[in-house]
């Protein structure tokens, strides 16, 4: 199986997309309340309907970017949030895009690419970032599977593959993870060193 375009446009199609709880998640809410800078840049990869991204609008958040490959999630949040700057709407890859931001908000995106491009990953945050830019969100926390997305993980092994760009501020079981995810998610605060 590839996980590909092909493969994410085929799940919207069918509507296969039980990822998608229709509303920012409680922990991604809680965090984005407590920042105070509205005009940070913070990009939002793999954004799929980016409930992150309308919630962050609403709050009068300035720079705030999403990525996806497939348009069809990007074209809802456009529908959901007309107002949103389309020049700020990417459809791309992730790993092609050349901007630099002050904060990255991880919602189920490292966890949905397949494990062969971790590293690969944790490389390319280290570039987009500025200095003492960030990563903030959750990464699952349950056995690694080759059967995926969304693919497991441990806090072990996000501490050895980030901790030699990132400084780790926070990687603890998130507290106030919605009731299906309950014990599943790490809160991660990574900043890049």
């Amino acid at each position: 199986m590839q996980i590909d375009k092909h493969f994410w446009k085929e799940k919207y199609d069918l509507h296969n997309i039980g990822w998608d709880v229709g509303e920012i998640t409680t922990p991604i809410k809680e965090y984005i309340d407590q920042l105070n800078d509205k005009n940070i840049k913070i990009l939002i990869p793999g954004a799929g309907n980016s409930y992150e991204a309308a919630y962050l609008h609403k709050q009068g958040f300035k720079n705030v970017y999403v990525i996806d490959l497939v348009q069809i999630p990007l074209d809802n949040l456009l529908k959901r949030v007309p107002t949103f700057p389309k020049e700020h709407i990417i459809k791309g890859d992730f790993f092609e895009l050349n901007l630099k931001f002050d904060l990255v908000i991880e919602q189920t995106f490292f966890c949905a690419l397949p494990p062969t491009l971790r590293v690969k990953y944790v490389d390319k945050m280290n570039t987009i970032l500025k200095k003492n830019g960030k990563i903030a969100g959750l990464l699952f926390q349950f056995p690694l599977t080759e059967k995926g997305p969304p693919f497991g993980g441990s806090k072990q092994e996000y501490e050895s593959i980030f901790s030699k760009l990132f400084s780790l501020k926070t990687i603890n079981t998130a507290y106030n993870s919605i009731k299906p995810r309950k014990d599943n998610e790490l809160f991660i605060i990574f900043e890049k060193k």
